[in-house]
C-alpha cells in the first residue's frame, strides 16, 4: 500500500501543479503558443523553443503528459495488487485509479477541443477546468483509500453526522465557487469590472459586466462563513483532532484566498500574482475534499481501508490433547 499511496500523492501534486500552470498559460496569453496543432506543437513533437508563449504552452502540455503517465502507472500498480485488501473491490484504490484514468483522458480530449476551437468557446474552457477539479477530487480519494492524507486514522465515531452533512454542503459550494471563478476569468470584461473590494465600486447592484465577478464574490463569502461555522462547530462538539484540524485547514485556505483576492483588486498586483489566486483556490478545493471524505469515513465508516489480519495458527492435535 505504501507504493500506491506514494503514487496517488504524486499524481495529486502533479494535478495541482498542472491546474496552476494552466492559470499561468491563461494569464500570459500563451494558450495558442502551439497554434491549433494538437498533440504536436507547431507541427513538431519537440518544437524550437524560440518564443515565450510557445515555451509556456508546451511546458503545460508536458506537465499534462507527466500527470497522465503517473496516473496510468498508478492504475497498473493497483491492477497488479487488486487481490490485496483495500485495493480491489468497493472502496478500494483500483476503482478510484480507474476513474482518475478516465477523467485524465477526458480532460486531454477537452484540451484538444479547446485548442482546435482556438480558445473561442468559453463554455468548453470552463468545462475543462471542472473536469480537472473532479480529477483532483478522485486523486484525493485514491490517496485516502491507500491510507494517506489522514485516512489511516479515520474510523467510525471520529466525526458526527452533522459534520458529514455540513462537509457535503461545503463541497458543493466550493465547486460552484470555482466554476464561477472560471467564468469570471474568461467572460470578457468580468475579470476587471469590479475595481473595489468587497463591493464592485462600492455598489450593491453591479451592472451587466460586473454581475459575474460579484456573484463569484458573494458565493466565496458564503463559503467562508460556512467553513468558519464548521471549524467552530466541530471543536465545540469535541470531535476527533483529525476532523478539527481538517476543518481548520479548509477555513484557513479560504481565508487566504479571500485575502489574496482583495490584494489583487486593491493593490493592482502584477499578473504573476494572479496565478497565486488560482493556486490557493485549487488548494481550497483539495482541503474541502479531504475534509468531506474524512467526515464521511468518521460518520459512516464508508471507505475505511480494510485491515489485514493475520490468521491465528491452529493448534496441533498433540497440543490439544495436552
Amino acid at each position: 500500500m505504501t507504493a500506491l499511496r506514494r503514487l496517488a500523492v504524486l499524481s495529486l501534486v502533479l494535478g495541482v501543479g498542472h491546474i496552476v500552470f494552466g492559470a499561468i498559460v491563461r494569464i500570459t496569453g500563451s494558450g495558442m503558443g502551439c497554434g491549433d496543432h494538437w498533440p504536436k506543437c507547431q507541427g513538431h513533437w519537440f518544437p524550437p523553443l524560440d518564443r515565450t508563449d510557445l515555451i509556456i504552452e508546451i511546458t503545460h502540455r508536458w506537465f499534462a503528459a507527466t500527470l497522465s503517465l503517473a496516473i496510468v502507472v498508478l492504475l497498473i500498480a493497483a491492477l497488479l495488487r487488486r487481490r490485496t485488501p483495500s485495493v480491489g473491490g468497493p472502496g478500494g484504490v483500483l476503482r478510484a485509479a480507474t476513474l482518475s484514468t478516465v477523467l485524465v483522458l477526458t480532460a486531454a480530449i477537452f484540451g484538444a477541443v479547446t485548442v482546435k476551437l482556438e480558445l473561442g468557446n468559453k463554455l468548453v474552457i470552463v468545462t475543462h477546468l471542472a473536469i480537472a477539479m473532479a480529477l483532483l477530487a478522485v486523486l484525493v480519494s485514491c490517496a485516502m483509500r491507500a491510507g494517506g492524507l489522514g485516512a489511516s486514522h479515520a474510523s467510525v465515531g471520529t466525526a458526527s453526522a452533522k459534520t458529514w452533512r455540513a462537509a457535503r454542503v461545503a463541497l458543493g459550494m466550493t465547486f460552484v465557487v470555482l466554476v464561477m471563478g472560471a467564468f469570471t476569468a474568461h467572460v470578457p470584461g468580468a475579470n476587471s469590472s469590479c475595481t473595489g473590494f468587497p463591493l464592485c465600486r462600492g455598489s450593491f447592484f453591479p451592472n451587466a459586466t460586473q454581475h459575474v465577478q460579484f456573484t463569484h464574490r458573494v458565493l466565496a463569502f458564503l463559503l467562508f462563513f460556512h467553513l468558519l461555522g464548521m471549524a467552530i462547530a466541530v471543536r465545540r462538539r469535541g470531535e476527533a483532532r483529525l476532523i478539527t484540524h481538517a476543518a481548520a485547514v479548509a477555513f484557513a485556505a479560504v481565508l487566504a484566498q479571500i485575502v489574496i483576492a482583495a490584494a489583487l483588486v486593491e493593490l493592482q498586483l502584477p499578473p504573476l500574482f494572479r496565478s497565486l489566486h488560482q493556486a490557493v483556490g485549487t488548494l481550497v478545493w483539495v482541503a474541502v475534499v479531504v475534509l468531506a471524505l474524512l467526515s464521511r469515513r468518521g460518520a459512516l465508516g464508508v471507505g475505511v481501508p480494510a485491515k489485514v489480519t493475520t490468521p491465528r495458527p491452529t493448534l496441533r492435535a498433540a497440543e490439544v490433547a495436552t
